[in-house]
């Protein structure tokens, strides 16, 4: 999901590294956010179950 923008409006959380206990695939860069690390959740209001885990600098650099 490079453009989660098409699914309208998003919810963006913040995942503290203490909150971080699983590991997640980013679909910014295909590679892992390990369990510890701090990322951000990115939710479909109107599709919450495509939400995504994304490394925060992926997110912040993705293309729109």
């Amino acid at each position: 999901m490079d453009n989660p923008e098409i699914f309208g409006e998003l919810e963006i959380r913040f995942i503290h590294p203490y909150q971080a206990k699983k590991n997640y695939d980013c679909p910014g860069c295909n590679r892992s956010i390990d369990e510890g690390i701090g990322h951000v959740v990115v939710v479909p209001v109107e599709s919450p179950d495509l939400r995504r885990h994304w490394h925060k600098g992926c997110w912040v650099k993705r293309r729109v």
